[in-house]
């Protein structure tokens, strides 16, 4: 009989997701009754095809929305998004790599990354030069300092977000599919990026995604979400990799055919196209 994975200690957690439901209306939930921790100075992984709350969850995280029941703890306090001065010392705290980057397209690759530390500190403007160049040069992006991001790729674009992401030296760093879109060396450069900051600075690291393998390469437990917004399985990668439920089976394969619907909860189509049965 397989063995129950090891489950990351509460005691040890920086977030704790405990028993969250949430819904953008009464009608559709997009997470249910949802538990997850996070622990301190780990890469955890949230992975689960597109639409199961992923993204949800880091914008809870961040107090963008509150949870319908339930409730999210950093450090142990329960997260109010009511809290004005509580939410700007959680989100001095964070740093958080976007979907698309959110660049500021009309500054440079230089003060995009240095936004933050304006915004946030009091530092002169040597301090601000010589800690922007520090964060390029993590990132390999020194060089661009003074390019507009009309005038990067993509994949620099994704660096330089993250370049921002961290600038502050936040304890915690939330990254939604930070791969999307990435050739494949963008792609293992910036997973190896997310492995090597964290372990350098100490941080703590959410990566949500739906690119299995890159984060099972530097992740060291993971979550694995479905429709409508629920766990089916945790664990170590390699607890995953060898999990015989189907559901899990089906993700981390990328089968067509499981258990795993395609299709988003819809009445049947000859209802909607008012074909009368027959």
């Amino acid at each position: 009989m397989p063995s129950e994975p090891a489950r990351p200690n509460n005691a040890d957690a920086l977030i704790e997701i405990d028993h969250v439901t949430f819904g953008y209306d009464a009608a559709r939930p997009v997470l249910i009754d949802v538990s997850l921790n996070f622990p301190r100075g780990k890469v955890t992984a949230i992975l689960g095809g597109s639409g199961c709350g992923k993204t949800t969850l880091l914008r809870l995280i961040g107090g963008v929305h509150a949870a319908n029941k339930g409730s999210v703890r950093f450090e142990g306090e329960v997260i109010d998004t009511r809290n004005a001065a509580q939410l700007y010392k959680l989100r001095r705290r964070l740093g958080m790599l976007f979907q698309f980057g959110a660049l500021f397209t009309d500054l440079s690759v230089f003060e995009n990354v240095a936004f933050p530390l304006r915004e946030h500190t009091d530092l002169d403007d040597s301090m601000v030069r010589d800690i922007v160049l520090m964060k390029l040069n993590a990132v390999g992006l020194r060089g661009a300092a003074q390019l507009r991001i009309a005038e990067i790729s993509g994949g620099m674009a994704r660096r330089v977000a993250l370049a921002r992401a961290i600038a502050l030296d936040p304890e915690l760093l939330l990254y939604d599919e930070p791969f999307t879109g990435l050739d494949p060396i963008a792609m293992g450069v910036t997973a190896n990026l997310i492995r090597k900051l964290n372990d350098a600075t100490g941080a703590t690291s959410l990566v949500v995604s739906h690119d299995v393998q890159e984060c099972f390469a530097i992740c060291d437990y993971a979550y694995i979400m479905a429709s409508p917004g629920h766990v089916i399985a945790q664990g170590r990668p390699e607890e995953l990799n060898a999990s015989e439920d189907p559901r899990v089976r089906q993700f981390i394969r990328g089968e067509p055919d499981g258990p795993v619907p395609f299709h988003y909860p819809a009445p049947p189509l000859a209802q909607d196209l008012g074909l009368r049965a027959g």
